[in-house]
């Protein structure tokens, strides 16, 4: 890959924005659903991370050329194949193809890991692991696909959260460093996660305890705090109020609603407390915001 200008400068800088602007996981990965005919990919060396998860019923023959060597084997459902960047790999699939690709930036990723999961990965990053089933990771990329799809207004806090559950998982099972976090990673699945995401979409406009969140994912309330946090990058209670402030976003682009109206509407006490929530989040008041988008 491309060396920077902060690689080959002669000194470390004294200060970054990598350091202080926290990662988003939606910006380092990018996801492509496909469905193709019968066809061929001759090989060739990406600079990026690829996972491809078949989502297809019915078993069907694949080929695949990698780093000299040739595969022929019966692709099934759920199955997945990572392919680390700089590893050569090409494709022949006999029969129309069903499958997600995320590709990941692998710059990005070391530092998501780095800052936000605690783990230092080897230069490849990820284990080059041709063929393998992953059922929680594979509904872990149907339900980015599902959040895509449906384009619900508002929908950046959710699918910012459902790439997170993906990163991490992906990491933690498959990283080139292993985390003892692996247990942790298969015990709240990819469909905990979507149960909890479900709920705060269908009662944000009223009072969300952090028990009936823990309820949604059959864990203790002190439990499903930490490993919601470890997961999501913020605590169940800051999620509730972005995923607020969101939708506040979403209202106010209508001049004519009043901000006491979309206050209450997106679940907080008073307009005050809205307001300096809103703030805190955005650094805009509602009012500038609105008047910021020509509202």
């Amino acid at each position: 890959m491309a060396n920077r200008y902060q690689d080959v400068y002669p000194t470390s800088p004294l200060v970054r924005s990598d350091d202080v602007v926290r990662p988003r996981a939606a910006d380092l990965m990018s996801l492509s659903y496909f469905q193709a005919e019968p066809d061929a990919m001759p090989a060739r060396v990406f600079d990026e991370h690829h996972v491809l998860i078949n989502l297809k019923d019915e078993p069907h023959r694949v080929e695949n050329w990698r780093a000299g060597e040739h595969r022929d084997f019966v692709f099934r459902q759920n199955e997945i194949v990572v392919t680390p960047a700089g590893v050569e790999s090409g494709w022949r699939w006999h029969a129309t193809s069903e499958c997600i690709v995320v590709t990941i930036d692998p710059t990005k990723l070391e530092r998501f890991t780095q800052n936000e999961l605690g783990i230092l990965l080897s230069q490849q990053q990820l284990l080059d692991l041709p063929q393998f089933e992953d059922a929680d990771l594979a509904h872990a990329a149907r339900l980015l696909l599902d959040e895509l799809r449906e384009g619900r207004p508002g929908s950046e806090v959710m699918y910012e959260s459902l790439a997170r559950v993906f990163l991490v998982k992906l990491v933690r099972k498959y990283g080139r460093e292993r985390s003892e976090a692996h247990e942790f990673s298969q015990r709240f699945a990819a469909e905990h996660y979507k149960r909890v995401l479900d709920y705060v979409a269908e009662h944000y406009a009223g009072p969300i305890a952090v028990e009936e969140l823990a309820e949604q994912a059959a864990l203790s309330a002190s439990h499903f705090s930490r490993l919601f946090k470890e997961t999501i990058g913020v605590s169940p209670h800051q999620f509730v109020l972005g995923y607020r402030v969101e939708q506040a976003r979403c209202m106010l682009a209508d001049p004519t609603r009043p901000l006491i109206d979309i206050a209450l509407a997106c679940g907080f006490s008073d307009q005050p407390h809205f307001t300096r929530t809103f703030r805190r989040v955005t650094g805009q008041s509602p009012k500038a915001y609105r008047e910021a988008a020509g509202g």
